[in-house]
């Protein structure tokens, strides 16, 4: 098949799996609830910023969904991720392990805090850290000394390992979590793509020390910008809280911190939009994974390419369906691009490499050879929620 037979088959079959219209958006978030109530309520009361009743609803309504004991709310995912690596001890010069296949706030969290990430490769069965090959990383590069884990190479402390839910699809968390204790590791879980999905029954983000949920925009639920930071802990929720409101004490009216914090606390007027949107989020995961299943059906037995599909044991939110080319026909993801996007299909590639960045080249890395190979050969095909009818 020539690479324009195969850009024009892919069409055709992915055209097939959507409704009548003539643009697709990668994702669009979708308002069908109380979204417009609760915000005129908000601002029919006034209370629009960090101090408000909708914050708290939120958090509380996280709690129930994710079946985390704490949800703290923020103002983004990466600063959920930020206030989770500070609270669970990460410092300055420490190593985190992150994925090499993620987006670019993963990363970017772990410099906040002044340490620096190491990249490991993923799994092509999850598309997220392979815990089985990290393992034998850490046997050949790592050692624990004094209760704590060392990069050989560096002399630098290994502090913690982050994986990602990619495109809301969970990790492979049992064999991860046993790295982790043997090596001394914390494990903190970038859920920020993940909200709905769980991991051999439990929620993804409530596995590790801490977890982070992110609700942009062009997440599964939407606050507009915001995130939580989930634990099971009082001791670190009520860390994460104070840390999150520019750690300000009680005293009377005095303006009083006792030490670096963050303004990351999440408004009012974006609570009650989540709010709304977490009331939909069964059906908006029903209509998902429906979407998952027409594009797994429609490229069944197609020769150069196949629909990402999660194991058995995990049930995805489907966040992004990823179309993974044949290692044969890689050559042609731009041309396949091209030919979707020309055609009002909004594919997009997945993240450049962390390891290829310019901040991050230097970073120590394992071999990456599997998030190298997907990087070359996966598509994220639309997958709004509203593709597919409510119930």
């Amino acid at each position: 098949m020539t690479s324009s037979d195969l850009a024009q088959e892919i069409l055709v079959r992915v055209r097939r799996c959507l409704p009548e219209g003539a643009s697709f958006p990668l994702h669009e978030p979708t308002f069908e609830g109380n979204e417009w109530i609760y915000l005129k309520r908000c601002l029919d009361s006034g209370w629009v910023s960090t101090a408000g009743t909708y914050v708290d609803e939120f958090e509380a309504r996280l709690t129930a969904v994710t079946g985390a004991r704490f949800a703290v709310a923020t103002v983004n995912g990466t600063a959920a991720l930020h206030a989770c690596l500070k609270i669970a001890g990460v410092r300055a010069e420490d190593e985190v392990i992150v994925p090499a296949l993620t987006f670019v706030a993963t990363a970017n969290a772990v410099r906040y805090c002044g340490a620096l990430p190491h990249f490991a490769d993923v799994a092509e069965a999850t598309l997220g850290l392979d815990p089985d090959r990290l393992a034998r990383h850490l046997h050949s590069a790592a050692e624990v000394r004094d209760g704590a884990c060392y990069n050989r190479a560096t002399g630098r402390r290994i502090h913690a390992v982050v994986p990602m839910h990619t495109f809301g699809h969970p990790v492979d968390l049992e064999p991860l979590g046993q790295a982790c204790r043997e090596f001394r590791l914390t494990l903190v879980e970038d859920a920020a793509e993940s909200l709905g999905s769980r991991y051999r029954g439990q929620h993804t983000g409530t596995l590790g020390l801490l977890g982070a949920l992110s609700f942009n925009g062009n997440k599964i639920v939407t606050t507009g910008g915001g995130g939580a930071v989930l634990t099971g802990s009082p001791e670190l929720a009520r860390a994460a809280r104070h840390l999150t409101t520019t750690a300000r004490v009680a005293a009377g009216w005095e303006f009083v911190h006792d030490e670096v914090g963050y303004n990351y606390r999440m408004p009012n007027l974006n609570a009650a939009l989540g709010l709304a949107q977490l009331e939909r989020l069964p059906d908006l995961i029903r209509r998902k994974r429906a979407l998952a299943a027409r594009y797994r059906a429609e490229f069944a037995g197609f020769h150069g390419g196949r629909v990402f599909e999660p194991p058995a044991w995990a049930d995805s939110n489907h966040w992004l369906n990823a179309l993974l080319l044949d290692g044969d026909d890689a050559a042609e993801r731009d041309a396949v691009l091209r030919a979707l996007n020309d055609n009002g299909i909004g594919a997009r590639p997945a993240w450049r490499l962390m390891h290829r960045l310019a901040m991050y080249r230097d970073c120590p890395r394992m071999d990456l050879a599997v998030a190298e190979s997907l990087e070359r050969r996966v598509i994220n095909l639309p997958s709004s929620a509203h593709l597919v009818p409510a119930a």
